[in-house]
Parts: structure tokens; sequence; C-alpha cells
């Protein structure tokens, strides 16, 4: 029986692919083998050591203490693109809240206390304040091309806009994902220099802190937009708001609020709702679900943020696996100990990505108590998991 800690509300649909047989969940255990959450703050929090995996049921993973989690050869996995189509939606409606000026009109009609005629002659009197414009051939960029990204990118070609794209680290997989018709810059400064908007769609790292700052949002268009639904921090919020009092800046549309963001009129500040869909919050909890209940079981991993991607198909041998440092010998270590004693490997993966490496392997006989002792006071090794064989 698998225990999993939910730190969060869980959409049911994806802890229905936990079954109850095989998985006991609950926001009260002490000895979890995993963790599921959304938002929750793990950076204070004294993760058991019993916790083999960790899942963000979402795609940013600010939240968890990653390098803490990696030093102790636990996973994180998250949902990259589960989310994906609520925030493109999002991020089309804050262009057009830009474009339009929709916010502050509809402000403007709350306020209005006429009756009759006089209502109409102040709706028609109104309406000057808020004239905007139309989005075809106007120019996208959009920073950061991943799954989201991507969506945002092509669904706005659709929409007849010319769009430019700055990643220098998308993926094959994303990169198959987008239209022809976004155009790749070389370098931010360009892509500032040819926008009307601006959209963001990367984590919080050091790399993308204050990513648009002032020096950059004087490269654009004089009466642009500013779109930030990824992290609060990659805008330099100070310099949004001297943009737009010089009216660099039309609008700004971010999902994270400060007071002196709520204060300014051109501002359309959200309550963090890039995700808040039913839809969202169900695909990213299937998500993490399957591929929690892939790693518990079955050893694999897919979709985590600090070990890499290692899948491989079950036998009927049985498996251990090995997260280490990433260091030469490693595998060359394991496997001799496994000849000496006595076990054949049947099967074997071995993946890396940066300072951390993953092993999957398959032995045609049940391995000691002593042999995994043996096997886990290598020098390097971070953790060993026993996975028995298949359950069928």
């Amino acid at each position: 029986m698998y225990k999993i800690l939910t730190l969060n509300h869980i959409a049911v649909e994806g802890l229905r692919h936990l079954p109850r047989e095989r998985y006991e969940v609950a926001s009260e255990i002490t000895h979890p083998d995993a963790i599921m959450l959304r938002s929750y703050n793990m950076h204070d929090m004294d993760v058991p050591d019993t916790v083999a995996a960790v899942g963000r049921a979402g795609a940013g993973t600010n939240n968890i203490p990653i390098e803490a989690m990696s030093a102790r050869g636990v996973p994180v996995f998250n949902a990259p693109g589960a989310n994906a189509n609520a925030v493109k939606e999002l991020a089309i409606a804050g262009m057009l809240m830009g474009a339009r000026n929709l916010c502050n009109a509809r402000e403007y009609v709350s306020s209005l206390s006429e009756t009759g005629a006089a209502l109409n002659k102040a709706v028609e009197a109104g309406k000057k304040q808020f004239v905007g414009f139309e989005l075809p051939g106007k120019t996208l960029g959009v920073i950061g091309l991943g799954a989201i990204g991507v969506e945002v990118a092509n669904a706005a070609l659709a929409l007849r806009m010319k769009v430019v794209g700055f990643d220098p680290a998308i993926t094959v997989r994303n990169a198959w994902q987008l239209s022809s018709g976004v155009e790749q810059e070389e370098t931010l400064d360009q892509l500032f220099q040819h926008a009307d908007f601006v959209t963001l769609h990367v984590p919080l790292i050091d790399a993308t802190k204050n990513i648009v700052n002032a020096d950059r949002l004087a490269l654009m268009n004089n009466g642009s937009v500013l779109i930030n639904f990824a992290r609060g921090g990659v805008v330099d919020d100070a310099a949004a708001l001297a943009a737009l009092d010089s009216g660099k800046l039309q609008a700004f549309v971010t999902d994270f609020p400060t007071p002196e963001l709520i204060a300014h009129p051109k501002v359309v500040a959200l309550p963090h709702l890039g995700a808040s869909t039913s839809e969202a919050e169900e695909n990213c909890a299937i998500m993490v679900a399957e591929n929690l209940k892939d790693y518990l079981e079955n050893g694999n991993i897919r979709f985590s943020v600090n070990f890499p991607e290692a899948r491989l198909p079950r036998l009927d041998a049985w498996r251990i696996t090995v997260a280490n440092a990433n260091v030469p010998n490693m595998v060359g270590q394991i496997s001799t100990d496994l000849a000496n004693a006595g076990l054949n490997i049947e099967d074997l993966l071995n993946k890396s990505v940066g300072d951390f490496a993953y092993t999957i392997i398959d032995v045609n006989a049940e391995p000691t108590a002593e042999l995994l002792e043996e096997i886990r006071a290598i020098d390097g090794v971070l953790t060993l998991r026993n996975l028995g064989k298949p359950v069928t």
C-alpha cells in the first residue's frame, strides 16, 4: 500500500487514477511515500524521510525545495502543458482587455447613475475615452515557447497577428508543435523592438528575474500592451508602471497584483487566474497522479524537473532503481556488485541530466538485503529502491 500526502485540494478526477486497493491518499499522513500539492509552500516544511517523490499539479515548482529534494534523490514531477489551454485563453483575453480598454470601460459604465435618455447620453459621451485598436496586423512577442507559449503563439496567428518568439532552450517536442508562421528572434531586445504586445511564459529563475525591465520596455512601440501570466518577478513592476505613465505602454495585464499595480488605472490585475479552470485542475491532477503512480510502481520518470526522463518497459524480473550523483563509473560499480552476487542484468537504462543521474536495472533473481545495502554504500548513491516484480 502506497501512502500519498496531499498538501492542497487535488481534483477528484486525478485521485481516481490512484486505485484505492493500492493507494492511501489523505491530507494527514505521517510517513508518506509521496506528496501531491498545488500551491502549498514546502520550503519551510520538514519533509519526511519516507518521501520518494513529489508531484506538483501544475507547471511551476517555485514552491518546492528542488535542490533539497535532488540531494535526497527525490524526483519532483510537474504537469507541463496540462494547463496550457487555460493560460492560452487568458493570454488572448489579456490582449483583448488591453487593446480595447475593456476593464476601464466597464468601470465607467458601473459608475453611471443616470437613467433613460440621460444614461444613453452618458454612454455615448463616455465611449470616446476608451477607443482601442484591433489585433490583426499587430505583432505579438512570445517569451518562452514551452507548451503554453506555443499554444499562445499559434492562437495569435489564427487571429491574423504577426508572431515573433524567443526561447533559446525550446525542446524538439515543442518545436514540432509550433507553427511555421512564428518567427524566431535571436535576442530579447529584437523581440521588444518589433512587438506591439509582449506575453511571458517562463519560470521564475535567476536568468528570468526582471527579464522585462526599463531598457527593454523602451524598445517597444508606443501604446503597447504587456501581459504577464507567468510568474511575479519576471517583470520589473516599477519599470512597467513608469512605462504606463509615459505612454510607452497602454496597458499591463498581470496575474500577480501588488498594491502599486492595483492602484494604477492602466493595470488590469487579476487574482492568479492563469490555470484556474476546472478542466486545467483536472488535467494537471490526472497527469501528476499518473506520473507518480508509474514512478512508485515501476521506477519510470517522466516530466520531472530535477531528474532525467527514464522509462523502461517491465519484464518478468526484479527491478531496482538508483538515483545518484552524475559521476564516472557509477553503473560499472553497480554492475560489479550485481555480478559478484550472481545476478544477471536482463535490462538496464541509465540517464543523466546536469549533476544527477538515474538508473533502472532489471535482474533475473531477487536481490538480497545485503546486496542492496552494498549498492547504497557506493559513494554518490542518493537513493535506491527495490521495486520487486511487476504487479499483475
